[in-house]
């Protein structure tokens, strides 16, 4: 049963340490002053929420349902933290969607997957859109850039931040890729292929793979492109900013180094890097420290591939390339080098170090003094110059900057040569700045890098905060509009504490300069000067070496180790002199650029590092100040010249979001997802956003845009004073805009109603120039075809007359000629043939008279062998004959004898006692008896005959087997004696032929032994060589065999293939072919139903009066009408299969099937008056019986009589199937009563008798008591008669043991004075209420006595079907009897082996058919068998025992409590037949989607119907089963062409079809269906009937609710479509460019009369919706879909589906595609999880009446 839900309250969120925020709902109403909240988890978990005491703030509230899932934060209704957390979750994991709006900035959350929507159609799909028109993406942000750049003529910026494994880099190279994309080169250089081909060079040199990232940048990089005065790209420029060297030489567990390295080791085995020495990763200490050098799905030696043809791509030359991997492979061999200790003070590098000499041979220096210099340095002093010795750790430290120097080298190299490849050839107009740069980054332990990152991310936030919100309200207080300022974080002074004077970057700087600096003194100078002084600044509790910073995002711990060393980042200065005095050019091009001055403002000032030694010919002054600048200080520099570039700019942000921290796809972790929410300002920015002005327009602007709105007379000279009339004539709502000094103000999707009410006027003027044009060039067009046509034709015909002339002068002279030749040539050939005829007749008439001779002589001889043969056989096959036959009617009359004399003593006995018992009722159960006895007399002749027939049909077997075994010993003889006499002649002839060759070998054997002697070895030596040819020969075809079979395989397989594609076609045309005849069917059966109501209607004339009809004509009736719906749906499935032939005589077919129609229906016409007539009559001869029957008031003795009668008649009944019940198991005990043996049948008869003997009779009882409760309350109350029809349904209200006990009282006290009371029974109408109680116990013996008819007649009709088919065995015996013996005898023996194999395997697979259904038959009866045991145990248990009147007036039965042990159910419903109606209109008449269904599990109809139908099926009913899926299937047609044009109600009842059809597939005990079922599932199969014809029947309803469902829908979207689509696309070369103060954002409630593209976005989404609430199989909503997106094309006729109809088009001349078209639909089957016995019924349903089994 449903529960009751409780009354609905406010819904909030509450805290919660796992999931952030968790949704509860109040309990209890909150009042002024609770300190607790009584509040329910989505769980069902009932919790008490305290409110903090201080502040007593309540929980936030929830959004609605309707609002979840909006693609812009700002449109939320309530604003908060939770809300935007859930909304992103919602659009995530449910949506799949990665990107949303937040005001102006772009939330994009990573997959960890890829997605298909960055194509280039997509590209297209966005180009020339505004921000809101679609859905959310970076290329909507890359557009709006574009378009902003293009329309206010001012440089723009992407700003794209986010943690590590965000997908910055991502999302910076896809905007990238728009760019080039829509914009295309001004040159033929191809930039745009340069811009792209330098991500996967910096990628190669900048990324590398960390814990959180497989492509982790680690740099930051700002990349201009820039563009002509028409907007092509005509450059780039790159800036980079604080490369990570330190990952050069140490990686972290489960890390790698950049991936350069690892493409060059993958590449090692190729030639043009074997001079590299190179091998595995695993053999290099750079690459080796992370222990998982592999990526997954990466292949390191592609990727160098690409990075080669990249840098080839942007003019880095092939020397160049291989300078550069020189340099790279020897930091590899510099990393391997190893130091060992000489002392304590000083340490030594091993001669001949291998990676050491490959070093210095790569990089073109002296083993000696790069050895020598690793492990020395050079003290300087005022005067004297000092080499010292170091150790091993400190040579070690050494050696490590050496390589992450030479690296930040090579580094710059190629970022300054990608600038030069991309630099611009001509005066750059605008551009475009993309900075993808490092987010807010804390670890376990932060360092140097993490701080710099850090007060990037400070300067970034600070920039963001000032254009989102300081200067957005300032712009508002500037222009004098109402505004409100809004408090906001500043992170200022985070920022002043990082860069400000005796700030940390400060006295990080001027501890690098003391002598004796260390990190433990500068630690103590930070917390002697802020640790008091500034809120900002913490000291750790527990360590000395170590501060913390309040960021605006989170608090983070430095460590102070490393800093110092970090800043300065000093390098060797004799390592570096040895490497200038290289002989590698490109090695001293790399450190000749590193003497150059760069300022901080250069190309790449953040990659730069600085030399703690000076160059040798450095100029003292600037130049040299510049150049000891740390990387603090250059890093600051360089943040401050990236601010003034973005401040310069317009920005637009990107916000990426990592979900989770294991790299699943699609998995949304909140701790995760708040932390980088709450760094990155999504919240202010909505509530700055929604209550703002986004959009902005200057006076002259906005005149000059929708100067075409205006009329002349609303021009005026004050431009200020025009706009404003027109923006009151235009927008009603006055706070929709605001009006400043100089700009004008605008809501959001104000300018989006300006644009379009500008386009539309556009529009029209297109349309009317274009009209008058296209008229004009049509006409043109006509007339100059119509004159080219006019003179093609006189000159074509003049052509065509004189070669007609020409070919008939050509054709009689060839005829002629023709003539004479012909009949030359068959003359001669006349002559030949006569010549050759007659010697030919000659000849033949000869050979053929030979031939008949010596035929005629062996037929003699045949004719006189098989004379005696077969009357010797006729007079054996007599003899067996007559014995069988008299053997079989012994055995037959005596097993009748016995079954005669049970019969009769079975008979007597029942006789007598009904003799003895039942006095009244002699006659009738004499005449019942006699019927039964002609009946059984019948039966017993019928049996008879078959008997015979089988003893014949056995004997003439019998016959035919012992003549085919003497044939099979005769055929055997004559071969056995031919063989004899050939191997006796063979061996005379050769015996003869030895002997002659003996003679003549005797004579000549002593002269030529020599020469055979040499014959045969020469001979010897030949069979040799032929051996060995034979043997290549067999090789040579050995290799050919498999070479064709190999051809032949292939030639196979692809021929299959074409086969089976072409299969699959034809199988889809068949499927289309087959459900466009539904379609017609249906729409004859719809035309069909509406004649048949309208002579309905015509027909039945309405009298006056009330008309009571007898209850057994009305169940014939229904029953009728359930036979012939299933008739009809018989005929509908059996059209099906065969409408698969019909192809296109579809016109004639319907023509006449029409016209059969309307002769049917008329003939129906009348049949109908005929009846009306004959109830009309039966109405009054059942009046005229009534009033006659109401006065027999006399017989109610007799009655009362008849009732005892019944009563002891109803006890002997139940004793003798007491009796039987033993007796049976008796007789099974002793294995006499076996399934399928006769004494069984006789028993299951008498059985089966015997029970529905017994239903009757009980139910006859019941009646009678029902009926003397009934009088007794009459006596009761005489003034309140009740009409007969309330008795009539208190018969079946009395199941109760005490209402039957109380009716025998009631007897009994009726009888005691019949004389007495009779007067007063009668004016009470007790004799009327008898008489009523022996109609109804007539009635039910009529319909027993007809039903016993009906099962007569179906054995009757099966025994002539059987006998005809016997007649038919022995008539094809016969005439295959005939046709042997008219054969040879070796054609005649053959013949008959061969049908003697035909019949014994027919036999056997009848043997194996009758096997199977005796299989089944046992299981159904023994089912059988195990329900009536059940039912005899539980009347058994059930019967009162006798009692006197008197006992039981004065005993009182007190009520006992029997406890209901409870049931293991079976997923099975019971219900009664009269009840079947009420289900029907309960569960699918009266059932709306809309209210109750709306709440019930998905198929919860399908599963009840099919649960009834399996209870139907477990008690073998098959009336029950057979009328119930008829019902079923007319009342779904009923309610869909009631309802068709509801789309809730098609789709509900679609997902019910097809889920009632998967059960039925199911649970049908197919092998093919049960596979995935569980153990319980598959004891719930179907056991005894086979619905295949069901199911089809039931597909085929299916197809036809998706078509009209399909329908519904193109009726819902069709008005739609084309006006959402003109609504939402611009004409080309009219709008221009639209403005970026466009900000259309996605509304729940859509204006009236209009349809826009979210109008249809939002139908569909409700269509899917729908459906998928309703539980339709994916497979078919996936269908749905492209039919509906296949309707919306042809309606819109959009280009790509145009094009891709006419490229797919062969010869048809139809350009756009057919809208009433049907596609094929298939079902797929889908089996349920859901087990039967767990599925409760709600109480809405109204189904009370169902009982669980």
């Amino acid at each position: 049963m449903e529960v009751q839900q409780p009354p609905s309250f406010a819904r909030v969120w509450i805290p919660d340490a796992e999931e952030v925020w968790k949704s509860a709902e109040l309990t209890k109403n909150y009042k002024h002053g609770d300190s607790t909240l009584h509040l329910t988890l989505e769980d069902g978990l009932d919790i008490e929420h305290k409110l903090d005491d201080k502040t007593k703030n309540l929980p936030h509230l929830r959004n609605p349902d309707i609002l979840v899932g909006e693609n812009d934060l700002t449109a939320l209704s309530y604003l908060h933290e939770p809300a935007v957390l859930h909304n992103l979750k919602v659009r995530f994991t449910d949506s799949k969607l990665i990107y949303t709006y937040c005001g102006i900035v772009l939330v994009a959350i990573n997959p960890y997957e890829n997605l298909p929507i960055y194509g280039s159609d997509i590209i297209n799909a966005y180009s020339g859109q505004n921000m809101g028109d679609m859905d959310p993406h970076i290329f909507a942000v890359a557009e709006e850039a574009y378009k902003q750049m293009a329309r206010d003529e001012r440089n723009q910026s992407i700003i794209v931040s986010g943690e590590s494994g965000a997908g910055k880099t991502v999302s910076a190279k896809y905007a990238m890729r728009y760019f080039a994309t829509v914009s295309g080169a001004a040159t033929e250089a191809n930039v745009e292929e340069k811009v792209l081909a330098s991500n996967p060079i910096m990628e190669a040199i900048g990324n590398a793979k960390t814990t959180r990232n497989d492509n982790s940048s680690r740099f930051g990089k700002y990349i201009e492109i820039g563009f002509d005065k028409r907007y092509r790209i005509i450059g780039a420029n790159m800036r980079t900013y604080l490369l990570e060297k330190s990952r050069v030489v140490f990686q972290a567990d489960e890390e790698r180094n950049y991936h350069i390295f690892y493409q060059l080791c993958a590449s090692s085995h190729l030639p043009e890097f074997k001079n590299l020495k190179l091998g595995s990763a695993d053999d290099f200490h750079c690459t080796n420290q992370g222990r998982n050098p592999v990526i997954d799905g990466v292949d390191d030696a592609k990727e160098m591939c690409t990075t080669q043809h990249a840098f080839s791509l942007l003019g880095i030359n092939e020397l160049n390339q291989k300078g550069l991997f020189q340099v790279l492979a020897a930091i590899l061999h510099l990393g391997n080098v190893e130091i060992k200790d000489r002392d304590s003070d000083s340490s030594i590098i091993p001669a001949n170090n291998r990676h050491l000499t490959v070093f210095c041979e790569l990089m073109g220096v002296t083993y000696q003094d790069m050895s020598h210099w690793l492990c020395h340095k050079k003290l300087k002093t005022a005067q004297e110059t000092y080499i010292k010795p170091i150790p091993r750790l400190q040579a070690s430290n050494a050696r490590d900057a050496l390589a992450k120097h030479i690296y930040a080298k090579v580094f710059n190299w190629i970022v300054d040569h990608v600038n030069k490849s991309l630099r611009a050839t001509v005066k750059q107009h605008s551009f475009i700045g993309v900075l993808d740069i490092y987010g807010f980054e804390t670890f376990e332990i932060n360092s140097f890098e993490q701080f710099c990152i850090n007060y990037a991310n400070e300067k970034l936030q600070q920039q963001f905060n000032m254009h989102v919100f300081k200067l957005e309200q300032e712009e508002y207080l500037k222009e004098q509009i109402p505004w409100t300022l809004i408090d906001f974080y500043d992170n200022q002074p985070c920022i002043n504490l990082i860069e400000a004077k005796m700030g940390v970057l400060d006295l990080l700087d001027e501890e690098c300069k003391m002598p004796k600096g260390s990190d433990d003194s500068w630690a103590q100078k930070l917390y002697n000067t802020h640790l008091k002084t500034c809120s900002l600044f913490e000291k750790p509790r527990m360590s000395n070496k170590a501060f913390i910073i309040q960021h605006f995002a989170d608090k983070v711990q430095y460590q102070c180790d490393g800093f110092l060393e970090k800043n300065k980042d000093t390098v060797n200065e004799e390592q570096i002199n040895v490497l200038k005095a290289s002989k590698l050019d490109l090695l001293v091009e790399l450190f000749q650029d590193g003497e150059k001055v760069t300022s901080p403002t250069g190309t790449a000032p953040g990659g730069r590092t600085r030399l703690s030694v000076k160059p040798k010919e450095i100029r003292p002054g600037a130049s040299s100040k510049e150049h000891k600048k740390t990387v603090g200080c250059q890093f600051r520099n360089s943040l401050a010249m990236l601010m003034e570039t973005l401040n310069a700019t317009t920005p637009h942000y990107v916000r990426c979001i990592k979900p989770n921290d294991l790299k699943f796809p699609f998995t949304f972790d909140p701790k995760r997802a708040v932390q980088q929410l709450r760094a990155c300002g999504v919240l202010e920015t909505i509530r700055i956003s929604a209550a703002g002005f986004p959009s902005r327009w200057t006076y002259q602007e906005f005149f000059s845009r929708y100067r075409v709105l205006m009329k002349q007379k609303d021009v005026l000279s004050d431009r200020r004073l025009t706009c404003r009339n027109v923006l009151e004539k235009l927008v009603q709502d006055q706070d929709k805009y605001q009006f400043g000094k100089t700009k004008i103000f605008f809501r959001a999707g104000q300018v989006a109603y300006l644009e379009k009410l500008r386009a539309d006027k556009l529009r029209k003027a297109c349309v009317r120039i274009q009209k008058t044009i296209r008229c004009w060039l049509v006409r043109k067009k006509y007339l100059r075809k119509k004159h080219a046509a006019i003179t093609i034709q006189r000159y074509t015909r003049g052509h065509q007359a004189r070669c007609l002339v020409k070919y008939m002068r050509q054709t009689l002279a060839a005829i002629t000629i023709q003539k004479f030749q012909r009949m030359c040539v068959q003359r001669k050939l006349y002559l030949q043939k006569q010549a050759a005829a007659l010697v030919m007749q000659t000849i033949l008439r000869a050979y053929m008279a030979r031939q008949k001779y010596q035929g005629l002589l062996r037929n003699h001889k045949a004719v006189f062998i098989q004379k005696h043969v077969r009357g010797w056989l006729a007079r054996q096959r007599y003899k067996r004959s007559l014995r069988a036959i008299v053997y079989l009617q012994c055995c037959i009359r005596r097993m009748k004898a016995k079954k005669e004399l049970k019969k009769l003593k079975i008979e007597a006995r029942s006789v007598e006692h009904f003799k003895k018992l039942n006095v009244g009722m002699e006659n009738k159960i004499m005449q019942l008896q006699r019927k039964l006895d002609e009946q059984a007399k019948d039966n017993r002749v019928t049996s008879e005959r078959l008997n015979c027939l089988e003893t014949s049909h056995a004997v003439e077997s019998e016959k035919l087997k012992v003549e085919v075994s003497k044939l099979k010993g005769i055929e055997e003889e004559a071969k056995n004696n031919a063989n004899r006499v050939t191997s006796l002649l063979e061996e005379l002839e050769r015996l003869r032929k030895e002997l002659t060759t003996t003679q003549k070998e005797k004579k000549t054997i002593e002269d030529w032994a020599t020469k055979y002697r040499d014959e045969m070895e020469k001979m010897v030596a030949e069979l040799k060589q032929q051996n060995g040819l034979l043997k290549t020969d067999k090789d040579d075809l050995n290799r050919m065999i498999k070479e064709q079979s190999q051809q032949m395989t292939e030639k196979m397989t692809r021929a299959l293939a074409e086969e089976t594609q072409q299969l699959e076609s034809d199988l889809n045309e068949e499927r289309s072919r087959y459900q466009n005849l539904l379609t017609e069917h249906l729409r004859l059966e719809e035309r069909y139903d509406d004649l048949k109501e309208e002579i309905t209607l015509s027909v039945s004339v309405p009298k006056p009066g009330h008309r009571r009809t007898d209850s057994t004509h009305s169940s014939n009736g229904s029953e009728c009408t359930y036979n012939s719906e299933f008739a009809e749906s018989e005929e509908s499935s059996r059209h099906g299969e065969v409408s698969g032939d019909v192809t296109r005589g579809m016109d004639t077919s319907l023509t006449l099937k029409l016209q059969k129609r309307v002769t049917e229906l008329e003939q129906e016409k009348s049949s109908l008056r005929n009846e009306l007539e004959n109830k009309e009559e039966q109405f009054q001869r059942a009046r005229d019986d009534e009033e006659h029957k109401k006065s027999r008031g006399a017989e109610l003795e007799y009655e009362s009589l008849k009732r005892q009668e019944l009563d002891s008649e109803n006890k002997k009944l139940k004793h003798d199937l007491t009796a039987m019940r033993q007796s049976l198991l008796g007789n099974a005990g002793a294995g006499a009563g076996a399934p399928g043996s006769p004494p069984y049948k006789v028993l299951m008869d008498q059985l089966n008798s015997s029970c529905e003997e017994l239903e009757v009779r009980k139910e006859e009882v019941l009646i009678l008591r029902s009926q003397l409760v009934s009088q007794k309350e009459a006596m009761q109350h005489k003034e309140t008669m009740t009409e007969p029809v309330h008795y009539a349904e208190d018969v079946h209200k009395m199941k109760d043991s005490g209402a039957i006990t109380q009716a025998y009282l009631g007897l009994k006290e009726t009888n005691r004075s019949p004389t007495a009371d009779f007067h007063r029974l009668n004016e009470d109408g007790e004799l009327w209420l008898v008489y009523e109680g022996l109609k109804e116990t007539n009635r039910l013996l009529e319909g027993q006595m007809q039903q016993q008819r009906r099962s007569y007649d179906n054995e009757v009709e099966v025994l002539r079907g059987e006998l005809q088919s016997v007649k038919e065995e022995n008539n094809r015996q016969q005439q295959l009897l005939a046709q042997n013996l008219q054969l040879p005898p070796e054609a005649r023996i053959e013949a008959s082996l061969q049908h003697e194999i035909t019949r014994l395997t027919n036999e056997n697979l009848d043997l194996m058919e009758q096997l199977e259904k005796q299989d089944k038959t046992i299981r159904k009866l023994k089912k059988q068998l195990k329900v009536f045991s059940k039912k005899i145990g539980e009347m058994g248990a059930g019967q009162v025992e006798t009692i006197s009147p008197g006992q039981m007036v004065e005993e009182t039965v007190r009520p006992v409590n029997i406890p209901r042990r409870e049931k293991d159910f079976q997923g099975m419903l019971e219900y009664k037949k009269e009840d079947e109606l009420k289900l029907v209109k309960n569960l699918i008449l009266e059932l709306k989607p809309r209210g109750v269904a709306v709440n019930l599990i998905p198929g919860l109809p399908a599963y009840i119907l099919f649960m009834c139908l399996r209870h139907a099926d477990y008690v073998n009913d098959d009336q029950k089963v057979r009328t119930l899926l008829t019902s079923t299937i007319n009342s779904i047609k009923k309610i869909l062409k009631k309802r068709g044009d509801d789309f809730e109600t098609v789709s509900f009842w679609l997902s019910n079809t097809c889920r009632f059809l998967h059960c039925l597939k199911q649970y049908s005990g197919d092998e093919s269906f049960m596979k995935h079922n569980t153990p319980k599932q598959n004891d719930h199969c179907l056991s005894n009937f086979d619905l295949a014809e069901y199911r089809q029947v039931l597909s085929d309803l299916a197809i036809q609710i998706y078509q009209q469902l399909i329908k519904c829908m193109e009726n819902i979207l069709q008005p739609m479509i084309v006006s959402g689509m003109l609504e939402h696309e611009t004409i080309q070369g009219v709008s221009g460019v639209k403005p970026t103060g466009l900000r259309k954002r996605t509304s729940s409630i859509a204006d009236e009369g209009t349809y826009t593209l979210e109008t249809i976005l939002r139908q569909l989404s409700a269509f899917h919706s729908t459906m998928c609430q309703h539980g339709t199989d994916p497979e078919l909503i996936k269908q749905v879909r492209v039919r509906v997106c296949v309707c919306v094309c042809v309606h819109v006729s959009d280009p790509v589906c145009v094009h891709t109809r006419l490229r797919d088009r062969c010869e048809t001349p139809q350009l756009l595609m057919d809208t009433k078209i049907i596609y094929p639909v298939t079902f797929p089957f889908n089996p349920s999880s859901l087990a039967l016995e767990t599925i409760q019924i709600p109480g809405s349903l109204n189904l009370a009446f169902l009982t669980r089994v």
